[in-house]
């Protein structure tokens, strides 16, 4: 029987850490199934989903939090997937950056009972003027029942507030 093992990793970003980790995993007998990781402030940070023999996960465990000067969270999870009566979304949003607009969208899209899937943000330097420009990129998975005009009809009002523009559709690829 396999395990799937959701965790995070966070410590001082180096050269050869990210193949410590694969070599851990493998030795375990563990496959490497997805992940997100990224070099924040000189701290590497990375969220990634192991499939490990449930016998061997909490060697694993063991084995991932021995790595030196790397913090490890392991959740023992259960793949489940999407129910039947949801549909996934994408929101895209931009505008000049301040305080509050990242509460201000996830305060709306809880409100609507949508689930964030899947979130990305960065600021940068906006081109030809220097301001500092936010970003951000989301996966939402929403309620069928949910209606997608009246949703995106309220993050727009939210968006004149917030002094940003979002633009919020259903993926092409389904």
């Amino acid at each position: 029987m396999r395990q799937s093992l959701v965790m995070t990793l966070i410590g001082r970003d180096r050269p050869g850490l990210v193949e410590t980790v694969a070599a851990a995993i493998e030795k375990h007998g563990g496959n490497w199934e997805e992940s997100r990781m990224v070099q924040l402030a000189g701290e590497f940070a990375g969220l990634l989903r192991v499939q490990a023999p449930a016998e061997g996960a909490a060697e694993l465990e063991r084995a991932l939090r021995r790595i030196e000067g790397v913090s490890v969270i392991v959740a023992r999870a259960v793949d489940e997937p999407a129910a039947p009566d949801t549909r996934f979304l994408e929101l895209e949003v931009v505008g000049q950056d301040h305080r509050g607009i990242v509460h201000g969208l996830m305060a709306a899209l809880a409100a609507s009972g949508v689930n964030v899937e899947e979130l990305e943000t960065e600021v940068v330097d906006a081109p030809m003027s220097g301001e500092r420009l936010f970003q951000a990129r989301a996966r939402l998975r929403a309620p069928a029942s949910l209606s997608v005009e009246e949703l995106r009809a309220e993050l727009e009002r939210l968006a004149a507030d917030l002094i940003v523009e979002v633009r919020l559709e259903e993926p092409r690829n389904g």
